[in-house]
């Protein structure tokens, strides 16, 4: 293959993405893609560029990101290794999904350390966060790799507000050691 054609076919496989922060996120693209893979990849895109931006502005959190449009998955699904997967239901390619999977990325419900921290209760930064929102007796709740409340865990849940604290909370608990 030609090196020009080579390049021009491997540019067409992902989008690359930095935000203002140190969030970047690759979606993988088949080269000649169907019209349902078009109709996803334009979806996951503004999501993940929406999420992302909101990161940018309450996070200077750091992570490489791969996404990926697979079908099979029911929902949406993210690692800590960097991987982001969107299933075919595009109730799913939301802003508020993508935020929430992004946040696996970074550590929730992924690392020993966020499981300690939410079996504590062992959150120094986030907590006092979390209360200065919602009173003196509120606590973060954690379970099965989740967060609440703001673990922007259902679409019911989102609202810029929302979406705000979510990312805030992010990062306190990466300030935290998760």
């Amino acid at each position: 293959m030609h090196p020009t054609t080579l390049l021009t076919t491997l540019l067409t496989l992902t989008l690359t993405t930095p935000a203002s922060g140190a969030l970047t996120w690759t979606l993988q693209k088949a080269a000649n893609p169907t019209s349902d893979q078009a109709s996803a990849y334009a979806a996951i895109e503004a999501a993940m560029k929406a999420a992302v931006a909101h990161y940018a502005k309450f996070s200077n959190a750091s992570k490489t990101i791969r996404v990926y449009y697979a079908p099979g998955v029911p929902t949406a699904e993210a690692s800590y290794n960097g991987d982001l997967r969107f299933g075919a239901d595009r109730a799913y390619m939301t802003e508020r999904t993508a935020m929430h999977e992004i946040a696996h990325t970074l550590g929730v419900g992924q690392t020993s350390e966020f499981d300690r921290r939410c079996a504590a209760g062992d959150w120094p930064s986030a907590l006092p966060l979390l209360r200065s929102w919602d009173g003196a007796s509120a606590k973060i709740n954690c379970g099965g790799g989740h967060f609440w409340p703001y673990g922007l865990n259902y679409e019911s849940e989102w609202s810029v507000t929302n979406g705000d604290r979510h990312v805030q909370l992010i990062d306190a608990m990466l300030k935290d050691g998760m």
